[in-house]
């Protein structure tokens, strides 16, 4: 059973590389070392890899994140600036009938004749509607029409005049108006019964 150990040891060290005398040769151990040191500096070099590409991800996502939050900055900036001055075009073309209506403030205190000033207030509320028509505000129709609950705010409802106007709007206390087609201001209505 000795001989078999000696004899197991001696193949072991042949392999290697052994000298007559069965001691390692330096060749032996070398080409042992370079198996083991290639066994593991290629996990190493795989994790060496991955952590780069991690690096470089993790660049890549902090720059996206930096760039998107720099947009979101610029776009509620610009929302603001627009929200700001969305009116300005309106407000400037409505100046000149606030002038109008500075001028006709003064014509009334040293006029006696109303139906100038009448007829100036006329021709200020004319200029009124043209500037807002402009701008696309257009009045609503409602008196007459059958009642629209997505049109029409009901105030109450009267007895109907007529059979024919049950149903629909008799009176009309406040005008509706349209902005580009759609609904800005429900009409206040009274309601036939």
């Amino acid at each position: 059973m000795l001989n078999r150990k000696k004899k197991h040891k001696t193949e072991n060290l042949n392999e290697v590389g052994t000298e007559n005398n069965n001691q390692p040769t330096a060749e032996g151990l070398n080409e042992q070392q370079n198996t083991v040191t290639d066994e593991q500096t290629a996990p190493v070099a795989e994790a060496d890899k991955l952590k780069e590409e991690l690096a470089q991800a993790n660049d890549k996502y902090l720059r996206l994140y930096a760039e998107f939050d720099n947009f979101k900055r610029r776009t509620t900036k610009e929302r603001i600036e627009q929200n700001q001055t969305a009116g300005k075009e309106v407000i400037v073309a409505l100046l000149p009938v606030l002038d109008d209506f500075d001028r006709a403030l003064k014509a009334m205190g040293t006029t006696s004749d109303i139906n100038a000033i009448k007829e100036g207030v006329a021709l200020v509320q004319h200029k009124l509607k043209n500037i807002l028509s402009q701008k696309g505000l257009k009045e609503m129709e409602s008196k007459g029409t059958t009642f629209d609950a997505d049109l029409h705010e009901a105030i109450t409802n009267i007895p109907a005049p007529s059979d024919d106007l049950k149903g629909k709007v008799v009176d009309e206390l406040e005008k509706g108006y349209y902005l580009n087609d759609k609904v800005v201001r429900f009409a206040k209505v009274v309601v036939g019964a």
